[in-house]
């Protein structure tokens, strides 16, 4: 296709080719060096070199125990394929959570490392390999004794190996350069906060955003929140801050490019005075003439040529169906490039759900949400009401795209259809907001969730009379069902019905819950005021705990500790253990799952049969 016009034309042989070497950099499990003709892989857990003058190649690593891992990627390369780094972790101090396999008769049991909250740390190594010869040379990770390891890939002309070293409380991250020569190390910048500089969403991958290089120059961009919103900032490498790039109280999500030759900038931000809508924006690298190139309100999925020339955004809204546009880099649209038909969607009776914003309890704060309703609403009925609630500390749940992508939305939507009114709500303590609205729940989460949810029920209420306060349920998964559980603990009064899957507790994994508590044993109060066993004695309502034996985010253990807690206060229960099943159970068992938690709201909601009513029917005496 011939972007400056819009005009298409088939694909050729050589186009084909030419996306089939981009493909090249990882496969077979085979990590290429950017000439694709050396290799690092994987064996047996050794790394293996190969390929190219080495031929079949050498293992370079030996034999690693159980508990221990090297991790090898495409940025382990150096430029000219005569270097190459991995990182190692070793888990074997780590507690091993025990899976026992109960669908066998005789019983197995395997072991899963699992770092938990205050309990001992993994260790990490970074390792150099120079080639062909395959010497190694051990990186300097500095003074810190627990903390997480990121390598971020090689410095312009291979001069220093750059990674980041996050402490395990997560109140201190380091961006470090290590020496390729002798592995020693040195801390460019650190970036430091009272409560915590990064959680859980950059541990499992956001880390890769903080930083960005930018090419041929001394420069690089670094995302931070010191000003309490997350902002960007440009350094030199040694660590001397130019320039501050970005203002205002928003946050920055990630810069998607840097043009060094137009000292441009390219990001994706929430800028605009719908709080949550995604925009694309342009910057100069002296802080001026930040622009917003992206129209119409909802979420931008924004793709940019390598020439700096053109843009493709995919955009869509709550009311607007996906389309693909293409743009001039300066915001002027080229054309569409596809629409997304909906006319046998809407046919169906589909209509996007209501949003809305309503006060936290602490009637100040504002916080976003959104209803669903049934196919054939009709406003003169009293319909039960379902919460939907996550309340994790580091995503967004309520939906802003047409096609519902927010993990619960689909879910939630086709609850509705059954007749129930469902919200999903952002309380405080998310993200997305700014430093000051993400800490209102640091060091006691727990405490303030619930209260925002009951908050945002009774406003709606208020003028929504078809929803029926008398009949109310809330669901969760994961965070969501350690939250489950606490609302109906914490406020039966409303709460009258509650599933709680997969549901979590402040004990478990580390990185989970300690950027958002600190420690356990500097925040004990804390971490004691948002355990949900000690409250059993408070549950009124029905309540079904749904967990998986296989569970290696949130244990079995913690639904087997709620269910002692509440056999020992005599409260009445029930419970659904999946044999098996992970975290998020699939097939046959996540079929079963859906359909129990569809059938327990019907029944215990709504006052209906429920969904095995044929079963109970067939088993009674004529």
């Amino acid at each position: 296709m011939d972007p400056s016009e819009g005009a298409a034309r088939p694909a050729t042989a050589q186009d084909r080719q030419s996306l089939k070497k981009r493909s090249t950099a990882l496969r077979w499990g085979k990590v290429f060096a950017p000439d694709a003709d050396r290799f690092a892989r994987l064996e047996s857990g050794r790394i293996r070199f190969a390929g190219g003058d080495l031929g079949e190649g050498f293992l370079a690593t030996e034999k690693v125990e159980k508990g221990v891992q090297w991790t090898v990627t495409a940025e382990g390369w150096a430029s000219d394929g005569s270097r190459f780094f991995a990182s190692k972790i070793d888990r074997r101090p780590v507690h091993q959570l025990p899976l026992v396999d109960y669908t066998q008769a005789v019983e197995t049991v395997r072991f899963h490392p699992y770092l938990k909250a205050g309990t001992t740390f993994g260790q990490f190594e970074l390792v150099i390999f120079e080639l062909p010869g395959g010497k190694q040379i051990q990186v300097d990770l500095g003074e810190l004794e627990e903390f997480y390891l990121f390598p971020l890939g090689w410095r312009d002309g291979d001069r220093e190996l750059l990674f980041l070293r996050l402490n395990r409380p997560a109140t201190r991250l380091d961006l470090m350069a290590a020496d390729p020569e002798n592995g020693t190390s040195r801390v460019i910048l650190t970036e430091r906060q009272d409560t915590f500089v990064a959680g859980l969403d950059f541990i499992v991958g956001g880390w890769r955003d903080r930083f960005t290089p930018i090419t041929g120059s001394e420069l690089f961009l670094w995302i931070s929140e010191r000003d309490g919103w997350r902002h960007l900032y440009l350094f030199n490498y040694q660590g001397e801050l130019i320039r501050q790039i970005t203002r205002g109280d928003f946050p920055v999500k990630e810069v998607l490019a840097a043009d060094p030759e137009k000292e441009m900038i390219y990001l994706l931000a929430n800028a605009e005075s719908r709080l949550y809508d995604t925009h694309f924006y342009s910057v100069g690298m002296d802080g001026e003439g930040f622009r917003r190139l992206s129209q119409g309100e909802g979420e931008h999925e924004i793709s940019i040529s390598p020439s700096f020339q053109y843009f493709v955004d995919r955009h869509s809204s709550l009311k607007t169906p996906p389309v693909n546009n293409l743009y001039h880099l300066d915001g002027q649209k080229i054309c569409t490039l596809a629409e997304a038909e909906v006319g046998e969607y809407r046919a169906m009776g589909w209509q996007p759900p209501e949003a809305f914003w309503v006060k936290a309890a602490d009637g100040k704060t504002d916080l976003a949400g959104v209803l669903f309703k049934p196919k054939y609403f009709d406003p003169e009925v009293r319909y039960p009401v379902i919460d939907f609630i996550y309340s994790g500390p580091f995503i967004t749940v309520v939906p802003n795209d047409y096609t519902l992508r927010s993990p619960m939305a689909p879910m939630a939507h086709a609850m509705a259809q059954l007749g129930f009114i469902v919200m999903i709500l952002d309380p405080r303590g998310t993200v997305e907001r700014g430093k000051a609205f993400q800490d209102a729940s640091y060091g006691r989460i727990g405490e303030i969730e619930i209260p925002d949810h009951v908050a945002a029920l009774d406003q709606l209420a208020a003028d929504r009379p078809f929803m029926d306060m008398d009949r109310v349920g809330v669901y969760g998964h994961s965070w969501g069902g350690y939250f489950a559980l606490r609302a109906m603990l914490t406020a039966p009064e409303v709460f009258h019905v509650g599933v709680a899957g997969a549901p979590g507790e402040l004990t478990e994994a580390a990185p989970i819950n300690e950027p958002y508590m600190g420690l356990p044993q500097e925040n004990p109060e804390g971490y004691q005021a948002g355990l949900n066993a000690p409250l059993a004695q408070r549950l009124a309502g029905k309540l079904l705990i749904i967990h998986g034996t296989a569970d290696v985010n949130a244990p079995f253990s913690t639904s087997m500790r709620m269910v002692d807690a509440l056999i020992r206060a005599d409260r009445e229960f029930d419970l659904l253990v999946l044999p098996g099943a992970g975290h998020n159970p699939r097939g046959v068992q996540g079929q079963y799952e859906s359909k129990r938690i569809r059938s327990y709201f019907l029944e215990h909601l709504r006052g209906e049969a429920g969904l095995w009513a044929d079963q109970r029917k067939a088993g009674k005496k004529d």
